[in-house]
């Protein structure tokens, strides 16, 4: 669908206008480029040969083996064709993308293309993987700029994602926390106070087990993401999230972190600190919170008002 190629080119930090300008060649990309046809082909051959072992293959979409390849075909070879060939002479691979990452929607179950995420295919090169249905604009435009700024891989966690980007959880960052914390959830998407900033977490948001920075960067020019516009987070950049339970429903069990626990279990916490009663640390710490999930209601309808 070119998702990631569209999320891309709006990037505001660093302005892609600027990379594609100045920083980089972009000799071959169907979404941007302006040659077709022969014309783009004989452009990615004559890359792939003159930087040999020195340009970098951003790959977007899985590839799909089932039928010898035959869903996916480009300039008369199979798509699985065209990236050994251009992955042989790369110098860094980039997976733009859930698809490219994990497979995404096309590799959901039962898979009948058998699309196939590409470190799956190519083993002997390193991958950076980006995913993210689509991944933030910002997020790819750091990656490339990183690479040919400092000519190595940025830091990659255990699988293969930029910690810059995905070391923290998107529920780490979220401004509906205090909330998750304190117990108040939204109990579905007419619910008054999912308007007021109550946590997701029971309508299906899939935050606190999904690792992105979705609420620290966020999109179109870091004017909101999709928690802050009302919907709860699919888990788009976490592996086989269309295969992870519905969309709109809530996990059974999250294990805790600490203040942490799940949905149920802080609901009947704060219920038993209600019915039994507890220390006078723990009283204080209760209406400490209270007062403040209060003021943030405040301040979210003051800044209502003003907009």
């Amino acid at each position: 669908c070119t998702c990631c190629s569209e999320s891309f080119i709006r990037s505001d930090h660093p302005i892609v206008a600027d990379i594609l300008l100045d920083k980089i060649s972009l000799d071959y990309s169907e979404t941007l480029m302006a040659a077709a046809g022969e014309q783009a082909e004989a452009a990615k051959h004559d890359t792939m040969k003159k930087y040999h072992g020195e340009y970098i293959l951003c790959v977007e979409g899985s590839i799909p083996l089932g039928d010898d390849g035959n869903y996916c075909c480009i300039a008369g070879k199979t798509a699985l064709e065209q990236f050994k060939e251009a992955a042989e002479g790369a110098k860094a691979i980039i997976a733009w993308g859930s698809c490219a990452s994990n497979g995404c929607v096309q590799a959901a179950h039962p898979n009948p293309t058998e699309a196939t995420p590409i470190h799956k295919i190519v083993k002997n090169k390193p991958i950076i993987r980006v995913p993210g249905c689509p991944p933030i604009g910002e997020v790819m435009a750091g990656v490339i700029v990183h690479v040919v700024a400092f000519g190595r891989l940025p830091e990659l966690d255990r699988m293969n994602r930029p910690k810059a980007f995905y070391a923290k959880r998107v529920h780490d960052s979220c401004y509906r926390r205090a909330y998750y914390d304190a117990g108040l959830f939204a109990e579905n998407f007419d619910y008054e106070n999912a308007k007021k900033g109550y946590c997701l977490y029971k309508v299906g948001c899939k935050g606190p087990m999904t690792y992105n920075s979705c609420g620290t960067i966020k999109w179109n020019n870091g004017v909101s993401y999709p928690i802050q516009s009302g919907h709860g987070c699919f888990g788009c950049s976490e592996d086989n999230f269309w295969d992870n339970g519905p969309i709109y429903e809530r996990l059974t069990n999250l294990p805790g972190f600490g203040i942490e626990a799940t949905a149920d279990n802080v609901g009947k916490a704060v219920a038993g600190a209600l019915a039994v009663g507890i220390g006078a640390h723990v009283v204080a710490s209760a209406i400490s919170k209270r007062k403040q999930v209060s003021r943030r209601i405040n301040r979210g309808r003051e800044n209502e008002e003003r907009l």
